[in-house]
């Protein structure tokens, strides 16, 4: 007993700070070997941090990061042509001597540290007291693939990567207009993370894009790893159960939007982007709509809509009907319907409830597995355990079919998050049903809708109506309209300086 409390309580080893933690501002000076010195006392916990020094005319000293670096860009365009350069160079020379090379941008420790930190490698001249700077960064990504998330039969088959760089290339390569504008920050005092706010001058709303940068700029935070992270951070009631912000990873779902006068925002190494503002109803829209027949589009997108009612209310209406309202069952249904439950010794909203967390639990099951035992789990779970329930009496194969649809129902969403939601929303929308009945059902959607009403996305109604009073702010909302009657602004444009923004083929 001893020997354990020992062990949880024993005595944490010391750390040297001076060898582990501790940070010592520097500065840069023209000196080459107090220079050195300083860099190999700042990098002192990088393995991989590498000196060099040439006996050039001045004296030069490169330091980078070898994981970091391109190796045979670094010996090509920077060793090679320093050890053929003759005669005296200044750092000005160099820079013209080396494509390559550019200027320090901040003469400071901090500025030049960070580039080191990027990839960058640092050439210092002796006598000088600002070295130059080499773009020698390996870029690291896989090649472009199909969105694994976000799969359409029509349309571009092309999805973002990880690669700032890249994704941005992307964007331009289907908008090449001069009034796309970037504006780069940086997030993250350990990560250094690079974004990029990408929007339409000529389109996009001044107030919109104002508002979205203030935020940006407004946030202070220590790390940024992905996408998804930073929509935590940007939505206007954080504590909503509802996402306010659509990520994508598909290159046409963030063109429509900067064609709408919408905003989005890319992070360095995420393979999401996110879109800005986002109305209810946009996450109920897939973009393969515009891409087929309007007809088609009108069919697939009234199908979504039908399919939330399903998944919302499908289970909770069964569960108010047989707690409460056995009137409202069709006579034809009642009697298969108590031979169906003649076993079950749990209450409706028990039996539904417990349905329903074991269909959650083989979703969440399916999709934590690789791809072939997850498909595999999901099917005969499914089958295996509906089937044994039935027979053991614990539940009545009517709900299995209910529960079962109602699941089915809340995949139809095009976005991954507000599925989720959908899936988590049934819940208390079925606790309502069984303890108020058809009253309780009326009472949580009426606060749902209360709530929605209540939500912004980057400052602009969240729940915007499918169709405005005034001409002017009509916008293709529930209905898939065909594109010569498709309106010709949007509501995120600036109207006000630009009255004919919009086009009838490109607005979403």
């Amino acid at each position: 007993m001893f020997s354990f409390f020992q062990f949880l309580f024993k005595s944490r080893p010391k750390v040297s700070r001076t060898a582990a933690g501790q940070s010592t501002s520097y500065s840069l000076v023209p000196e080459l070997k107090q220079m050195q010195q300083q860099l190999q006392t700042a990098f002192r916990m990088f393995p991989d941090f590498v000196s060099r020094d040439l006996q050039t005319e001045p004296s030069l000293g490169v330091y980078y990061l070898s994981n970091l670096v391109d190796g045979d860009l670094l010996l090509q365009e920077l060793f090679h042509p320093l050890l053929r350069a003759v005669g005296s160079m200044t750092p000005e020379q160099l820079v013209a001597l080396l494509p390559i090379c550019e200027p320090l941008p901040e003469p400071d420790w901090e500025t030049m540290q960070q580039y080191l930190l990027r990839g960058w490698t640092y050439v210092h001249l002796d006598g000088y007291p600002v070295g130059i700077l080499a773009d020698t960064a390996k870029v690291r990504e896989r090649s472009l693939m199909k969105p694994e998330n976000e799969s359409q039969i029509l349309g571009p088959q092309i999805g973002f990567s990880e690669s700032l760089q890249t994704n941005i290339a992307l964007i331009q390569q289907y908008l090449r207009h001069p009034d796309l504008c970037e504006i780069g920050m940086t997030l993250g005092d350990l990560t250094q993370t690079d974004i990029r706010l990408i929007y339409i001058s000529s389109r996009a709303d001044a107030a919109i894009v104002k508002h979205v940068y203030d935020k940006l700029q407004g946030l202070a935070l220590e790390a940024l790893v992905d996408t998804t992270i930073l929509v935590q951070w940007l939505e206007d009631s954080p504590g909503s159960i509802f996402p306010q912000l659509i990520t994508t990873e598909r290159v046409d779902r963030a063109i429509f939007p900067l064609l709408e006068g919408k905003i989005v925002v890319a992070v360095d190494g995420s393979p999401h982007v996110m879109v800005a503002p986002s109305t209810f109803l946009d996450f109920f829209k897939s973009i393969e709509d515009y891409y087929a027949r309007w007809v088609i589009g009108l069919f697939l997108r009234g199908l979504r809509i039908i399919a939330i009612g399903i998944s919302f209310y499908a289970t909770a209406i069964y569960v108010a009907a047989l707690t409460y309202h056995y009137e409202i069952i069709p006579q034809a249904v009642l009697v298969p319907l108590a031979q169906s439950r003649a076993r079950v010794p749990f209450p409706p909203l028990v039996e539904a409830l417990m349905l329903e967390t074991i269909i959650q639990l083989l979703s969440e099951a399916g999709a934590r597995l690789p791809t072939k035992v997850g498909q595999t789990m999901g099917i005969v779970g499914g089958i295996v355990i509906g089937q044994a329930a039935v027979q053991a009496g614990f539940t009545s194969n009517i709900l299995i079919i209910i529960v079962a649809l109602s699941a089915l129902s809340s995949y139809t969403t095009p976005i991954l998050s507000m599925a989720f939601t959908i899936r988590i929303i049934r819940f208390p929308i079925i606790i309502s049903a069984g303890v108020l009945g058809l009253f309780g059902m009326v009472f949580s959607t009426t606060l749902l809708i209360i709530h929605l009403l209540q939500l912004s996305s980057a400052g602009h109604p969240y729940f915007y109506p499918p169709y405005a009073i005034k001409a002017k702010n009509k916008r293709d909302g529930i209905l898939r309209i065909p594109f010569p009657l498709a309106p010709r602004r949007s509501v995120f444009a600036n109207m006000a300086d630009n009255p004919q923004k919009g086009s009838s083929d490109i607005d979403e």
